[in-house]
């Protein structure tokens, strides 16, 4: 297929242990991909932070990096897309443009207490009824009130409308405007337990609960649009346009072209993050998922149910990093093939406690069905069934609540590539996996919408018959043998979470 055009697309992915630049050309295919790590920093036990210059610096490495290697200039960079990390908090002051602190991740658990506090108060019920949300230090707001409360004077500098709080899009473009544009998108907005998913607005009475300044947040624009520009200083003498902001998450759900009421996305990174579409309607979950802002076109909101699940990746490098257990995902894979027992061990990994659907900070790790026969391939397989069962709990609930029953799983990200997994969650979540063939659906969803606000591409139709679908795994348990496994995984989180309350 011959390309139709000579300019690109460049699409900046940003997340907790690094930064891609990815240029895509107009039949969607990678032209190249420019990546830097980070190191994320961890003060105290459960506190997890950024250094948002070194945040800055890093996007500025990868598109250095990815224009030069690919012979591509500046002035041929139609438009720039921006997939960020959800929740993750910087407040800087708008005189000097310099952060106050550093950026709090999304899996920081620093601001626990006062979430506890906000909950103790009586505020869950309207917290969740306007933005979908629980309390808990996982979103933003608690992590901005962590700021004020800690940083020296910060309290009264956001009273006197000297500071500025974004995640992470808005402290990007924030830079690549010179600090002309304080910006976000209603997908990033809806993750800050501040913005009013029904009425899609920043809500005052959030706003007062948390005594945070209105002054200090960003204008909220759709996640497919000509937001900005960058500076020239900024891009090679360029005034680019900034098309699209987007949570990576709800990025990711673009990248599957999963658009249709029922598709349902997981992004196996890091943690693992499912979205199911619910169109134009906002599904309050009964069973402690959150009701968000998938993405906004134009004036429709698509809508959907959102679980996270905190420890996939990092469990993996848990098994490396501190157990020297595997060298690679690909030793993780062997080491599954090789166990010969019958699935009886547990692992719940809930390092930074337990996400949807249960939502316990308080919850540690534990190991449960250890037997003298036990192999380090045993404990190993188990690890990565971790992933699946957390992963089926939220696809169990969706399913419930959404009364649709979605034909398949829509899988992407770094940890889909292990076979192991991806077969083991088909069997566990009774339901087919499509893998995408290309892992990288988060940095592909925010150049597509990039791409449709310039008129780069003109629809999701047009996008769709460009699209190559990876490999299909299908169940091969029965019935008797899944329930047993989810029952015992079941009793494995029970007791982890009887131990937390001790």
């Amino acid at each position: 297929m011959p390309i139709k055009k000579n300019n690109y697309i460049l699409a900046l992915d940003q997340g907790t242990t690094g930064t891609r630049a990815v240029v895509f050309n107009h039949n969607t295919r990678r032209v190249i991909t420019s990546a830097t790590t980070l190191t994320p920093i961890t003060p105290h036990q459960g506190w997890q932070e950024q250094n948002p210059t070194d945040i800055w610096e890093s996007v500025q490495s990868v598109i250095g990096d990815a224009l030069i290697n690919a012979g591509i200039s500046a002035n041929e960079i139609e438009a720039i897309g921006i997939a960020s990390q959800h929740e993750t908090t910087i407040v800087w002051n708008r005189e000097t443009g310099q952060p106050i602190y550093n950026a709090i991740s999304w899996a920081s658990l620093q601001s626990q207490k006062i979430a506890k506090k906000y909950e103790l108060a009586g505020y869950a019920d309207i917290i969740h009824e306007k933005t979908g949300l629980p309390i808990n230090p996982y979103f933003s707001a608690t992590k901005i009130r962590w700021i004020l409360d800690n940083v020296p004077h910060a309290a009264e500098l956001a009273q006197a409308g000297k500071l500025a709080f974004g995640t992470v899009d808005s402290w990007l473009v924030w830079q690549l405007t010179n600090g002309e544009q304080h910006v976000t998108d209603s997908s990033n907005a809806s993750r800050t337990m501040l913005y009013n998913i029904h009425t899609q607005k920043w809500d005052q009475e959030l706003l007062d609960i948390f005594d945070i300044p209105a002054s200090m947040l960003p204008e909220v624009h759709s996640s497919s649009e000509v937001i900005a520009k960058t500076s020239p200083m900024h891009f090679f003498g360029n005034a680019v346009p900034i098309a699209s902001l987007i949570g990576d998450q709800n990025a990711a759900l673009i990248g599957q072209l999963a658009i249709h009421n029922g598709d349902i996305k997981a992004t196996y990174g890091a943690g693992t993050f499912l979205l199911m579409n619910t169109g134009d309607e906002p599904i309050s979950s009964k069973h402690n998922l959150t009701t968000t802002i998938a993405y906004q076109i134009g004036d429709q909101t698509t809508y959907a149910l959102d679980g996270a699940v905190f420890s996939a990746g990092t469990a993996l490098q848990w098994l490396h990093n501190n157990l020297q257990l595997i060298e690679n995902q690909v030793d993780s894979w062997h080491a599954a093939d090789a166990s010969t027992n019958h699935d009886e061990i547990y692992m719940v990994p809930a390092f930074n406690g337990l996400g949807a659907p249960y939502w316990n900070p308080q919850a540690r790790g534990s190991v449960l069905g250890l037997t003298r026969s036990t192999t380090k391939n045993d404990f190993i397989k188990a690890t990565l069934q971790s992933i699946a069962y957390q992963t089926t709990d939220i696809l169990n609930i969706m399913h419930q609540e959404a009364h649709v029953k979605p034909t398949s799983l829509h899988a992407d990200g770094s940890v889909s590539r292990n076979p192991y997994l991806m077969q083991f969650q088909a069997n566990i979540g009774n339901l087919p996996i499509q893998r995408a063939m290309d892992e990288d659906t988060t940095a592909m969803g925010t150049a597509f919408l990039a791409g449709l606000a310039t008129g780069y591409w003109q629809s999701f139709d047009e996008l769709e018959g460009q699209i190559l679908n990876g490999r299909q795994f299908e169940p091969s348990i029965d019935d008797d043998t899944r329930k047993s496994l989810l029952k015992g995984w079941h009793a494995a989180v029970a007791a982890t979470e009887i131990f937390a309350e001790d």
